[in-house]
């Protein structure tokens, strides 16, 4: 027999920068040839955007007008509300956050990162001095109190859902006003405080109906699937742009004339809620399918009724597994918001075409777009990585 003589073992290279490079961009003469190519266009295109930003831009437009893309015409005197409003979100966020960090290192430097540019971002901002204050005040709350969320008891921070529902009446008391406070018009309301408004409130009411909906679907009870099935093919062969139009323009036609004319902000999260109700439904149907049959049997072979059977056991398990879907579908709502500036609300894109109109500011779309498109890229990624943190703590695999 042929001995096999001991060979060392094989050598393996540093992981250096230069070593990565030579192995993923420059292995083959064209692969050379094509990083080359693509490093040169990248420069020239940075090139481009850098001069523009800091020679042709007029930036002017946002300073002039950040009230506007923040509040609308929200009253300037009553700007206290909205800032306290916004204590109240970024210390129950804070609170929320750290929780589900828990287990994760204390500052990482995603966060880090975050922090710095917040901080940054309110010092140098084109506002005035006691705005300043406030926003770096609530930066310091929400550090803080994701500080303390970590440490707190996990049992009395379970009650944390149940204080942010308890958190919205007296937001919406703060926003809107009455009982002691001057009362704002939904016709001020503007830029992002409506466009947040309308996504939170039409995200909070499309899942617990979407979720009821997919159960429908699932029943049974031929009623009820027939009703639950009809509604969502009918809905979603309607493209929103369609349904909006219906409750924004055509909902009071077909109402008595002495019934009251609804708020355009209700009618707008109506129309939004119905929308996106639909197509919540058959992601978790979808969930709801995935499912095993031997969790059901199991439920059932220890006494379990239908209710607590759904609740306990099969709802639990869909939710987690469509859970990507259910946030791509939130994120795809909030973004939808920007469709009601054709029928003249004032949400961040209303704001902006409002603005662009005044003549001192014609031609100024770049600026705005990029400013407004920086806004929606900022709260859909943040609820795209809020997704993708719950998905991983929910993960029971790992």
């Amino acid at each position: 027999m042929e001995t096999i003589p001991v060979l060392p073992p094989p050598t393996t290279e540093s992981p250096t920068p230069w070593n990565w490079a030579r192995k993923n961009l420059f292995s083959t003469w064209y692969n050379s040839i094509l990083t080359i190519v693509c490093l040169i266009v990248a420069f020239q295109t940075v090139k481009g955007i850098i001069v523009w930003a800091t020679t042709k831009a007029q930036w002017r437009v946002l300073e002039a007008n950040l009230p506007l893309f923040f509040v609308g015409q929200f009253p300037s005197e009553s700007y206290w509300r909205l800032w306290i409003v916004a204590g109240i979100i970024a210390l129950l966020g804070g609170l929320t956050w750290g929780n589900i960090q828990r287990e994760e290192r204390l500052w990482n430097p995603p966060l880090l990162i975050i922090l710095g540019a917040a901080v940054v971002g309110a010092v140098i901002s084109p506002i005035d001095l006691n705005s300043r204050l406030y926003l770096l005040a609530i930066i310091i709350a929400a550090t803080a109190s994701y500080v303390a969320g970590r440490q707190i008891n996990p049992k009395i921070m379970g009650w944390m859902p149940a204080i942010w529902v308890f958190s919205f009446p007296v937001i919406l008391w703060l926003i809107k006003g009455g009982l002691g406070l001057t009362e704002v018009s939904t016709n001020d309301w503007g830029g992002l405080v409506l466009t947040l408004f309308l996504a939170v409130i039409s995200i909070v009411l499309s899942f617990p109906l979407g979720v009821l909906l997919a159960l429908g679907r699932q029943s049974s009870l031929p009623v009820v699937k027939l009703f639950s099935t009809l509604y969502i093919e009918i809905v979603r062969g309607l493209p929103l742009i369609g349904i909006l139009f219906l409750g924004q323009v055509m909902l009071q036609l077909f109402l008595p004339p002495e019934y009251p004319k609804l708020d355009r902000v209700i009618r707008a999260i109506a129309g939004l809620t119905l929308f996106s109700a639909a197509y919540l439904a058959e992601n978790v149907r979808g969930g709801l399918q995935a499912v095993p049959r031997g969790q059901i049997e199991a439920a059932r072979s220890i006494g379990l009724n239908t209710p607590l059977l759904t609740i306990l056991i099969v709802l639990p398990q869909a939710l987690r597994t469509v859970i990507p879907a259910i946030g791509g579908q939130f994120i795809g709502l909030f973004m939808d918001t920007s469709l009601l500036a054709l029928f003249g609300m004032l949400e961040l894109i209303g704001i902006s075409r409002a603005i662009l109109a005044n003549p001192s500011y014609i031609g100024r779309y770049a600026e705005v777009y990029i400013f407004v498109g920086i806004i929606y890229w900022v709260f859909c990624y943040s609820m795209s990585l809020a997704s993708r943190k719950i998905e991983r703590s929910l993960e029971k695999s790992h």
